[in-house]
């Protein structure tokens, strides 16, 4: 749900364990696709923060869009 980036189903932190798995089979055939798609989402989530939560701590945004998912390896 945006600009408060929690779940639409269980209303944890987006992206919450489960759809971190959705997100993993949906982009099982191109990781990198999937780190572009994240990468994408935490620029918004910034965005939204910024203007609708503007003393929001934004330290575990990296970890929550960024860091988690398998680096894709050749």
């Amino acid at each position: 749900m945006r600009p408060t980036w929690r779940c639409r189903v269980c209303a944890a932190e987006w992206p919450c364990g489960p759809a971190r798995l959705a997100l993993l089979a949906e982009f099982h055939r191109n990781r990198v696709a999937l780190c572009l798609y994240l990468s994408a989402q935490y620029v918004h989530a910034l965005e939204d923060l910024a203007e609708y939560a503007p003393n929001a701590p934004r330290e575990n945004l990296y970890n929550r869009f960024i860091a988690w998912p398998p680096v894709p390896r050749r």
